[in-house]
């Protein structure tokens, strides 16, 4: 990786030509505002506490930062195919690298420290989304899509924990492949969406971070489930075919943008009751009146 362009992560040279637009749809009282255009392939997003919102584009290479109501700015390129972003308290940034198969954190001082790139000995497939827990226990997503079959070492599609100490363990291994990953707001529970089988995947969470009681909590999504989030009340939202809604229990209660193929999507604004919608080539933001979590 090229540790200067993550050096330059608070500069922010370039302009990319992904520039904000106007177009809206309305959902009764709820308006998804299209804000970004012209990406490749973007696939993961985190609200940094600083006020801004990073978001990774895997098939342009790029992360960028959007300030409200400004145009983004390449924030890096060659980004080892970064994909799942996530933030803790202390601001600082944590990166799914698909193409370096590993995943990383960036301090604040952008000083790079590589968190997890094998496990028992081989290469990680390829590390796909993440997720914090507030006293700092770690998920990720670790599947093989694509060519990256050709290239696997490990024999399962991993779901991973990792300690505050680094202490890395597999609490899933799976055939099917593991995508999208979000912790409760209460920090009880583990959501992991499963591309292939259509369905979200919950885990308890104890006190020491570990995971049990594997079961799905949604079956039968429409599309093929990417990212995933829960807001303060339990509500879930699955980025697939379109961005659904679904209750703590697994009831579909709503879908937005329902044209689109959407990847993932983030809370965000200072009060985190803005949903941040990535649907391949744009960004859509959704004003709702609950909150998020800045994950």
């Amino acid at each position: 990786m090229n540790l200067r362009a993550w050096a330059r992560l608070s500069i922010f040279l370039a302009a990319t030509t992904a520039a904000p637009l106007g177009y809206s749809q309305k959902y009764g009282e709820i308006e998804a505002e299209q804000v970004v255009d012209n990406l490749k392939y973007a696939d993961g997003a985190v609200w940094m506490r600083d006020g801004y919102l990073l978001f990774s584009d895997p098939g342009a290479n790029r992360v960028y930062r959007l300030n409200p109501s400004e145009k983004p700015v390449i924030g890096r390129e060659n980004s080892g195919g970064a994909e799942g972003l996530a933030t803790d308290a202390q601001g600082r940034v944590y990166v799914c690298e698909a193409r370096n198969r590993r995943v990383i954190r960036i301090s604040r001082k952008n000083e790079v420290e590589v968190l997890a790139d094998k496990f028992e000995g081989r290469k990680l497939n390829s590390p796909n989304d993440i997720a914090l827990r507030k006293d700092g226990q770690m998920y990720f997503t670790d599947p093989a899509f694509g060519s990256d079959e050709d290239r696997r070492e490990i024999d399962f599609n991993g779901v991973y924990h990792l300690t505050p100490k680094g202490e890395l363990d597999a609490i899933a291994r799976w055939k099917t492949r593991p995508n999208g990953i979000a912790v409760s707001a209460d920090g009880k529970t583990l959501y992991v969406t499963d591309s292939d089988r259509h369905a979200v995947v919950a885990f308890d969470l104890d006190g020491r971070g570990g995971a049990s009681n594997q079961r799905d909590v949604i079956r039968n999504i429409r599309g093929v489930p990417g990212g995933v989030r829960v807001d303060a009340g339990g509500k879930i939202y699955v980025a697939a075919r379109g961005l659904q809604v679904y209750s703590r229990e697994g009831k579909l209660e709503h879908t937005f943008l329902e044209s689109d193929i959407t990847t993932n999507c983030a809370f965000g604004d200072p009060d985190l009751q803005t949903l941040y919608v990535l649907s391949r080539n744009k960004l859509m933001k959704l004003r709702l009146e609950v909150k998020g979590d800045a994950q």
